[in-house]
């Protein structure tokens, strides 16, 4: 699972996500940025695309299930 992010005080509404994403991003009128927080695995490769085309560097992905086998070693260890 995929962790989305976006700092949509950033967001200008270029719409390059929705895109590249269209599963994920969606705008709502002209400036609006509606999306998904948490995504398919599957969908990866789409979403570091719209987060590379965003002019303002507003998206971030993250990876979820990674976040989550880190914290199962550190209190496992």
């Amino acid at each position: 699972m995929l962790r989305l992010v976006v700092d949509l005080n950033r967001c200008q509404g270029y719409a390059q996500c929705a895109f590249l994403a269209p599963d994920v991003f969606a705008m709502h009128g002209d400036e609006g940025l509606l999306y998904d927080p948490q995504a398919e695995e599957a969908q990866r490769e789409r979403l570091a695309q719209a987060a590379a085309a965003c002019p303002v560097q507003a998206i971030l992905v993250d990876d979820l299930d990674r976040d989550l086998a880190g914290v199962a070693e550190a209190r496992d260890a």
